[in-house]
């Protein structure tokens, strides 16, 4: 353990102490705790199969088909992605830019190395945990405790490899993209980043299922419940290190990087710029590595909570129609994106071939919308075909689809009320221009708050009605004995899962067109760090070499406007993945609660009453933790920019050079990465020893605490990422439409997008991994302190204090005077 601490250079001392003192606790946990059994996770038990006939589309399969038929299906989503990574790397590009694209994808696959040794030392902790829980509490074999741990860490695994081919193909995509710039065409510049993000999302979504679905078919059925807990945990535990270190990390370098273009009045991407390798670096890390291990995670969860409540409150003869339905429809779904991709390819292509002014937010907008709508046709064409003559089923299919629909449009609907606020277009990013031609930076923050504001507040209300829908739904015909009572209890909360996973039925589509984003923005800084416009006769070169002349003029353009719609709907992913988060959190507290209800022997739900003192004081308590979290992750951006900045500014050398020294760009990625990982340590703890030592106080308070991680953490997340994408576009505005670079509206405009920068993609973005992490540890949490009530509170003042330790080391552990 000390070895690999060690090979870390950015970890403190405190790291380690953070590392030791959770060990401790664990041990005094493990020395107290009462080995009363508890019902919980190693009671959830999948159902037996039956051999229930299946019509799909007039085929008729039992469960079993459908699952190995599924399997052969995934592999052929995965073989699609690796399929269209050589169809990209086949494409043109310029020897200068392929350079600069190799150099990018080192660095981010240095980074991601030294994640996945922080990622192996946290998993020791929560590996102690499980063991703990599983082995010591519950009484289970070491063969199936094992089992249980090889299972979070092909979790780890998973979340590592798809972030691992998500900078693969994002930078095989960005310098052809930036290459195909130069003749001059807006479609191909449309249609290699939307390939490269449907390659990652097709084969995200078919690895994740391929694990799910080998669990569910060839792991002893008494074993697999367990096993699915282990591998969510182990997925979120990835995304959360992955997704907090990556925007922490990326903000560090975009702060560092934009600052010059203030102080040097340099223009973006400048080779000379020792901070553009890092904020190419960054991208990745931020909006690539983070995001794709995020949605990983935010998918096999999902799946993880409904399964769970399907043990635990469905019926046990309907158990395995559910899962075998729920299954089927995210097969199909993985297949049906992809013809909604080809079919969007071939009209973008007739549409706006002969456009000579190109909106780059067109061919994303339709393609989510025929996804969805798509979605929508198929969800109740297989349910009726699956459900309909199944015994219990016969008016429970419409209703079920009618609610999976409700997330499916919702996942059409949020990304249109997204780029009211953040698109270059909107009204609100218009508005923060104007506000800022008359009152300079001040009136640009302002105005950039109240976007986000107003977004959380329709965000909020959007996904209100939604679970209004779902929830009459699951009540519909009460009283005429046609209802889902009669397959489960508490429908209504199912629903809010059904919801959730409706969202992510599209969930290659979301992915792809957030992969988009990071694709345009690196095509632009390869174009820049290239220096090809520079080059001694490159129009000849170029005509000789590639067959047409370099349109360096209009590819420049066409690269700033695409940067501008990647930064739209890198928005509308991030409130699709929170709100997911959120209403799949719902179903699993829930199951979390039916646990609780076997082990205290509750009748009824009484002892969760909001008049009840510690239903109330819990939610405060996560209502603090998320205000804390912003702040935490914040404070890591603004001391690792300062260190970057100072660097830069006495390094950074612009007469007689052309391009910024190997050795200063590195320092710049060292200096990222220290601070990335050193505030990562510090959310951590607060996150993991708080989680327990809540729990300790008293389950009903942590039940609290998890609500109003969720609910607050929603409202902040939105709020947040909507005004952070608005002054990035208000930005890109002036650049590209008003052609005002340079000047003190633009000025003013970076100010905005520096402040937004944390925002949007640090702060708001982690909130969702944390929001499943804690819910899903929490269980764990949970029932250990239930089994530990004779020493709880010891045990919770003692988690706590490690817990209030970290957060004040968060900030005045992180200040800008101490020293790394």
């Amino acid at each position: 353990m000390t070895s690999l601490i060690s090979s870390f250079p950015c970890f403190t001392r405190w790291a380690k102490r953070a590392v030791a003192l959770s060990s401790a606790g664990f041990a005094l946990a493990t020395l107290l705790a009462s080995t009363a059994h508890a019902a919980g996770d190693a009671d959830i038990q999948l159902p037996a199969p039956t051999d229930a006939v299946f019509n799909v589309f007039g085929l008729g399969l039992t469960g079993t088909n459908i699952l190995l038929g599924g399997l052969v299906m995934c592999v052929f989503g995965a073989l699609f992605g690796l399929y269209e990574w050589r169809y990209l790397r086949a494409l043109p590009a310029h020897q200068s830019m392929l350079d600069v694209s190799s150099l990018i994808y080192s660095t981010c696959k240095t980074y991601l190395l030294t994640q996945a040794k922080l990622l192996l030392m946290l998993e020791v902790l929560i590996g102690g945990t499980m063991v703990f829980y599983f082995g010591y509490l519950q009484h289970m074999a070491a063969s199936s405790v094992i089992l249980i741990l090889f299972w979070s860490l092909v979790g780890i695994s998973g979340s590592l490899g798809v972030a691992w081919f998500g900078i693969l193909i994002n930078n095989v995509a960005n310098s052809r993209m930036a290459f195909a710039a130069l003749r001059g065409k807006a479609v191909p510049l449309s249609e290699i980043p939307t390939r490269s993000g449907m390659s990652i999302g097709v084969l995200l979504v078919s690895v994740e299922l391929i694990i799910m679905l080998t669990i569910l078919k060839f792991v002893p059925r008494e074993l697999a419940g367990v096993s699915f807990i282990g591998f969510a945990i182990g997925e979120s535990l990835g995304a959360s290190v992955l997704r907090i270190c990556g925007g922490i990390f990326t903000k560090i370098a975009d702060v560092g990087s934009d600052m010059m273009k203030i102080v040097f009045k340099i223009k973006e991407d400048d080779a000379r710029n020792p901070g553009v390798i890092a904020d190419c670096a960054g991208d990745n890390a931020g909006d690539s590595v983070g995001p794709t291990a995020d949605g990983f995670e935010t998918y096999g969860v999902t799946g993880v909570a409904l399964i769970s409540f399907i043990c635990l409150a469905v019926k046990p003869e309907y158990q395995w129609q559910l899962i075998i339905w729920l299954f089927a429809m995210r097969i199909v779904m993985v297949a049906l994106s992809i013809v909604a991709w080809m079919i969007n390819t071939q009209l973008a292509r007739v549409l706006f071939k002969d456009s000579k002014t190109f909106d780059f937010e067109h061919p994303l907008t339709l393609l989510v919308w025929i996804t969805s709508l798509l979605g929508i046709c198929v969800t109740f064409l297989l349910s009726y075909t699956m459900l309909h003559t199944l015994p219990g089923f016969e008016t429970a299919w419409w209703k079920l689809a009618t609610i999976i629909s409700c997330g499916t449009i919702s996942a059409a609907v949020i990304p249109e009320l997204t780029r009211a606020f953040t698109s270059m277009h909107s009204a609100h990013c218009h508005e923060v221009v104007d506000a800022t031609k008359e009152g300079g930076t001040g009136l640009t923050i302002l105005s950039g708050l109240i976007a986000g504001e107003f977004s959380a507040f329709w965000m909020g209300l959007t996904l209100v009605a939604l679970m209004m829908v779902g929830f009459v739904a699951s009540t519909h015909g009460l009283h005429t004995g046609h209802k889902l009572h009669e397959l489960m209890d508490y429908p209504e909360v199912f629903a809010f899962g059904l919801i959730a996973f409706g969202m992510l039925g599209m969930g290659p589509v979301t992915i792809a067109v957030d992969s988009y984003g990071p694709v345009t923005d690196n095509a632009q800084s390869v174009f820049e760090l290239s220096t090809i416009e520079q080059m001694p006769n490159i129009h000849n070169e170029v005509q000789k070499d590639f067959g047409f002349k370099p349109d360096f003029e209009t590819g420049k353009h066409f690269l700033e406007a695409n940067d501008g719609a990647g930064n739209t709907f890198k928005a509308t992913a991030k409130p699709m993945l929170i709100g997911t988060a959120v209403v799949g959190a719902t179903t699993m507290i829930f199951s979390l609660i039916l646990m609780l209800k076997a082990h205290e022997g509750w009748e009824n739900f009484a002892p969760l009453s909001i008049t009840n003192p510690w239903i109330i004081m819990g939610m405060m308590a996560g209502g603090a933790v998320v205000y804390w979290f912003c702040g935490a992750s914040m404070q890591a951006v603004t001391t690792g920019a300062y260190r970057a900045v100072e660097y830069i500014k006495k390094n950074i050398k612009l007469d007689g050079q052309t391009k910024a020294s190997a050795e200063d760009s590195n320092e710049v990625v060292r200096i990222c990465t220290v601070f990335a990982q050193k505030g990562m340590v510090n959310i951590f703890a607060v996150i993991f020893s708080l989680a327990l030592g809540f729990a300790f106080v008293n389950p009903v308070f942590f039940i609290g605490y998890l609500i109003a991680i969720a609910l607050f953490g929603l409202f902040a997340a939105v709020y947040m990422a909507n005004a952070g994408g608005c002054w990035d576009n208000a930005k890109k505005l002036v650049e590209v439409e008003l052609k005002q670079k340079g000047t003190p509206l633009h000025d003013s405009t970076v100010v905005g997008d520096l402040v937004g920068d944390p925002f949007k993609d640090t702060s708001s973005v982690a909130l969702n991994p944390i929001i499943k992490f804690t819910t899903l540890f929490g269980i764990l949490a949970v029932e250990i302190a239930v089994n530990a009530k004779a020493q709880a509170h010891y045990l919770a003042v003692f988690f706590i204090a490690i817990g209030v330790f970290f957060v004040w080391r968060s900030f005045y552990g992180m200040r800008i005077g101490q020293k790394e």
